[in-house]
């Protein structure tokens, strides 16, 4: 993984976080238990260009899919 990945990655859990008003840490724990951050990773080539906005709706969506509550 390269240096652009780890920074997109760190900056849409950051992103997250401030979305639904929680902790970095818990975003991130989150992301993880409800496979945001799998499908961030599964997707970097694209997600990457897309909008801010539309990379939080599609982990927003991925992740209450998965069991999340926070929508």
């Amino acid at each position: 993984m390269d240096k652009k990945a780890i920074l997109y990655f760190i900056t849409c859990i950051v992103d997250f976080a401030e979305k639904y008003k929680t902790s970095i840490k818990e975003a991130f724990l989150y992301l993880k238990k409800y496979k945001g951050l799998q499908f961030l990773m599964e997707n970097y080539e694209i997600e990457h260009t897309l909008s801010k906005e539309d990379t939080l709706e599609a982990l927003s969506h991925i992740t209450h899919k998965n069991g999340g509550h926070l929508v």
